[in-house]
């Protein structure tokens, strides 16, 4: 289902979610449950080996009036036991960690990004509608979430990192002459029967860059910012989504592989590219595809689904801005942003896409914390800050500058932060989704920074419980109407 043309918006009002119009007040405050946010902190699940989860066990399968969807759950990244037990069970160290990946996330996306690495005024420092639910991967790097799908004939079941930031699809393979350890045993190609490497001929093999050529076959090499990369061969491979099978999907096969993805066995590209899994399915799914991000320290599950039954109806909806000198990128348009109801003096000419593609604000969901240049997020934090002062400050902690002792409260009081999206709509954040505990004692910050570019991002953190889906074929993000 299209957006309507006049972009009829609707009122959603889910549990902390608010959209509105621009003409429609909103709750100038709201309580953070301070106890129960540690007592999640508190009580995060033991990391569970893979072995305990069965690929079925993971899919959710409805009738939708004449149609099925399909829906695997989606489960957090701390219920793998890859990473030491102590790490994944230590608040702080995670968030520690989490926050150093970051840093090289928004490092790699400022080099990939035309301007990024020039400083604001600083110097340079017909496939049927189907889906997989999503992991929240903290300890995963160049990827925070993760989907599990089967890969080959028959299928093996295998972590993927979903990033909208990348435009490949690539699992590590055998024979592994570099590998980093990953949750699932390695794919080996030689046991699938739909297993075929891409002629160097072939125009799939033109379409990536850094091809090459190696023995009659297509040779493909990917570097990421952060050092991370992989190196192998490209080939034409099934992919399975619970019960719906993909084929002929183009995807690396890597045979040398290093970096920050410790855990998945490789990369599902979500990206705006021709090459990613949503360019590869094109017309098969309308270019649509929606996403629910499971938020932090919870059992709960979220969701990713492809097709046009991921375009939900009473979404809010802005247009999709895209960027020809960085296509993989989502962009969307933010005129403004608010803090308890006020809206904070900030030009909206700092947030908006050039003709020469600089600025502008992305969606990622490989970004953890929300970016703005300088200016923008000063004003911002100040705003805040200034609607806190009730509220105990204490020293910055990493790259969060805006912090509080609340270890004796059982629930504050808040203001609201806000998002002014372009065409009317205002996405007003839960508090869980802006300010965060950093540790296991009552430290809590203000979960956004500086950008220290043009840029801005919106980070995952921000993103958490919120449906957000792109409709590709009509140029649409919509946000929500539902939760999870």
């Amino acid at each position: 289902m299209s957006p309507p043309p006049a972009l009829q918006l609707a009122l959603v009002a889910l549990l902390h979610l608010t959209l509105t119009n621009a003409a429609t007040s909103f709750p100038d405050f709201q309580l953070l449950n301070v106890e129960q946010v540690l007592v999640g902190v508190l009580t995060q699940p033991s990391p569970l080996q893979t072995s305990e989860y069965n690929h079925h066990e993971l899919l959710n399968v409805t009738e939708s009036e004449d149609q099925w969807k399909w829906k695997l759950k989606l489960i957090h990244r701390d219920w793998l036991s890859t990473e030491n037990a102590t790490v994944s069970r230590n608040h702080s160290r995670r968030f520690h960690a989490r926050i150093q990946r970051d840093v090289k996330r928004v490092a790699s996306l400022l080099l990939r990004i035309p301007g990024g690495v020039i400083h604001d005024g600083e110097a340079a420092h017909g496939v049927n509608d189907f889906g997989s639910d999503v992991v929240s991967g903290m300890d995963q790097g160049s990827g925070e979430y993760f989907v599990r799908i089967g890969v080959g004939s028959p299928p093996r079941s295998q972590y993927m990192v979903i990033d909208s930031g990348s435009d490949i699809v690539w699992v590590q393979c055998k024979p592994c002459n570099q590998c980093y350890k990953q949750s699932d045993p390695v794919f080996d190609p030689d046991d699938s029967a739909s297993y075929g490497g891409v002629p160097c001929s072939s125009s799939v093999c033109d379409r990536i860059e850094n091809s090459g050529c190696h023995a009659g076959r297509c040779r493909y090499e990917v570097m990421y910012g952060d050092g991370s990369y992989t190196k192998g061969t490209l080939a034409l491979e099934t992919l399975t989504f619970g019960p719906t099978v993909v084929q002929d999907v183009a995807i690396g096969c890597g045979h040398v592989n290093q970096g920050m993805f410790v855990g998945a066995a490789g990369l599902l590209g979500l990206g705006g590219g021709s090459m990613s899994l949503v360019g590869q399915l094109g017309g098969q799914t309308g270019g649509a595809f929606s996403y629910c991000l499971v938020s932090r320290g919870t059992n709960s599950s979220g969701s990713l689904v492809f097709g046009r039954e991921a375009v939900p109806v009473g979404a809010a909806w802005v247009p999709l801005l895209r960027n020809p000198q960085a296509p993989t990128f989502y962009y969307i348009g933010l005129s403004g942003l608010g803090i308890g109801g006020i809206r904070v003096p900030i030009s909206e000419d700092i947030f908006q896409l050039t003709e020469l593609g600089y600025g502008g604000v992305v969606m990622d969901t490989g970004t953890a914390v929300t970016r703005f240049p300088t200016i923008a997020y000063n004003t911002f934090r100040d705003a805040f800050i200034e609607q806190t002062a009730n509220l105990p400050r204490v020293s910055g902690v990493s790259i969060f500058d805006t912090c509080y002792n609340l270890s004796s409260f059982v629930t504050v009081r808040i203001p609201t932060v806000s998002f002014y999206l372009s065409a009317g709509p205002i996405l007003t954040l839960p508090a869980n989704n802006f300010l965060i505990p950093v540790d296991s004692v009552g430290t809590f910050c203000f979960a956004f920074a500086s950008s220290g570019s043009g840029l801005s991002i919106i980070g995952n953190i921000q993103q958490e419980g919120i449906q957000i889906s792109f409709d590709g074929a009509n140029g649409y993000v919509g946000f929500g109407p539902n939760v999870c």
